[in-house]
């Protein structure tokens, strides 16, 4: 069973109704939009649209950026009341999980009395909105749910096979591949189904095998493989962890460690069971399922989601003494490393990395990444090691960008620099006690500042001397240095 509120994310004080409102995440690298009210529907928003096509659609509109810590928080209560009839909840994301209810069916007498005692339970906790959708198998659990509406919220599928034949073909949701068997004239899931099999494994590999596989009505099977023991990770903290600081660290190393133990074997889970021990005894556990393998920072997001869930609506009294992630249906579906790839001295190199920022706190191991944006300094952006920060495209159209090559060294703070100029061309630039010539020059490259934040309109100029080459920008007739080339 799937049981899936596809407005979850829209539960936020700050999504007004009576305005049209659309919420957005990072999804493959890129803002998408995640949920929309019916008022942004209506204007033509679709979740999976990306976030700036979204916003031509409805300029007048609200625009929020998804909060999945507070939505697991919120999405709690749901979990505890389906628990409370069917044990082993997998959660996929707030708003979005599975249930297991092959023994259920034959507890509760048949599909339908269990789904209208679910949908009671889930509707008293959570309240309408909820679609539910049941299959043999997750992948068509799922999209059983997803075409089930809110006058009619239940949807049984009978035969996976038949069901999933009619859908289009972007369902399987790999952008690239679905682009492919466009391309090739491949419409609908059932028109991938009826094509070889070997033909599509050797055209398109282990991607094309599992598409066909989840067209023709044939889940993912667990890997039949025995979990050794030494593969369970466990983590006791003899001062029990109360900060959310702490919980967050101690769950990101925790997660890390157990994909550490997996690799040599070569496996990843596609399910974790999450289980934490208060200081009063008080047990709790979740299994967090992925519709591909984890990775380790997938899985540090999912541990903490859950943790601080359970911290903040009071369900770890007393503080965390002990943390345990159990793996659960593998996958042995490797990657191919490169010729000079080093894991090894990769797996070192996080392992002090993260001695470091657990002697001298998580914001003193800072790493940088390249973002979007128009200056040298707009362009790379410090996060925590082993954050996972939204980052702006750096591909993005920038108006106003500056042309290539980027300077290899941008002061923390533009410095004045005193240029002599001659009908507006730079003739000569002091350089401590010195005058250079100027040897070549290149701009100016007009920018319009932020005018709604004070920034003043700024040129920008290129500068080669026997001293080097520079970046300038000019301000209200004040030249400053922001940059230097190697």
């Amino acid at each position: 069973m799937c049981i899936w509120f596809p407005e979850w994310p829209l539960r936020r004080p700050d999504a007004q109704p009576d305005e049209p409102c659309i919420v957005t995440g990072e999804r493959d690298g890129r803002p998408q939009v995640v949920a929309a009210n019916h008022l942004a529907l209506a204007a033509g928003v679709l979740p999976g649209m990306e976030r700036r096509e979204a916003e031509c659609l409805i300029p007048a509109g609200i625009s929020l950026d998804r909060d999945l810590a507070r939505e697991t928080r919120q999405f709690e209560p749901v979990l505890d009341a389906v628990e409370d009839l069917i044990p082993r909840v997998e959660v996929v994301e707030p708003g979005w999980l599975f249930i297991p209810v092959a023994g259920a069916v034959r507890y509760f007498g048949g599909e339908s009395p269990l789904i209208d005692r679910v949908a009671k339970e889930v509707d008293a906790v959570a309240g309408p909105g909820g679609r539910f959708g049941v299959a043999g198998g997750p992948f068509a659990a799922f999209w059983a749910a997803r075409q089930a509406t809110s006058s009619d919220p239940v949807n049984f599928v009978g035969d996976d096979a038949s069901f999933l034949a009619g859908l289009d073909i972007a369902a399987l949701a790999t952008e690239d591949l679905v682009a492919t068997f466009r391309w090739l004239g491949i419409e609908t899931l059932g028109a991938l189904a009826r094509l070889p099999r070997p033909a599509i494994a050797s055209r398109f590999g282990t991607p094309g095998l599992v598409a066909h596989r989840l067209a023709s009505g044939e889940d993912r099977n667990p890997t039949p493989r025995a979990l050794p023991p030494e593969l369970t990770v466990e983590d006791h903290y003899e001062e029990p962890l109360q900060l959310l600081e702490q919980v967050g660290f101690a769950a990101r190393s925790l997660a890390n460690r157990l994909m550490e133990t997996l690799r040599p074997h070569g496996i990843s889970p596609h399910r974790v069971c999450v289980e934490a021990e208060a200081a009063d005894g008080t047990l709790r556990a979740r299994i967090w399922r992925s519709a591909d393998p984890f990775s380790e920072a997938s899985l540090s997001e999912r541990v903490w989601w859950q943790l601080r869930a359970w911290i903040e609506s009071a369900g770890v009294p007393g503080g965390l003494v002990r943390l345990r992630l159990a793996p659960e249906d593998l996958s042995g579906a490797g990657r191919q490393m490169a010729l000079f790839e080093n894991v090894a001295a990769e797996i070192e190199a996080e392992r002090a990395l993260a001695r470091v920022q657990a002697i001298l706190g998580p914001d003193a191991v800072l790493e940088a990444r390249p973002t979007g944006g128009r200056n040298p300094q707009d362009r790379v952006r410090w996060y925590r090691w082993g954050d996972e920060e939204p980052a702006i495209a750096p591909e993005a159209p920038w108006p106003g960008k500056l042309p290539a090559p980027a300077p290899a060294l941008v002061p923390p703070e533009p410095k004045v620099l005193e240029v002599e100029w001659e009908a507006g061309i730079p003739e000569r630039v002091r350089l401590a006690s010195r005058w250079e010539p100027v040897l070549n020059w290149a701009g100016p490259w007009r920018q319009v500042g932020a005018w709604w934040r004070g920034e003043d309109p700024a040129d920008h100029y290129q500068i080669v001397t026997y001293a080097g080459a520079m970046l300038c920008a000019v301000v209200e007739g004040t030249a400053y240095l922001v940059g230097v080339y190697d």
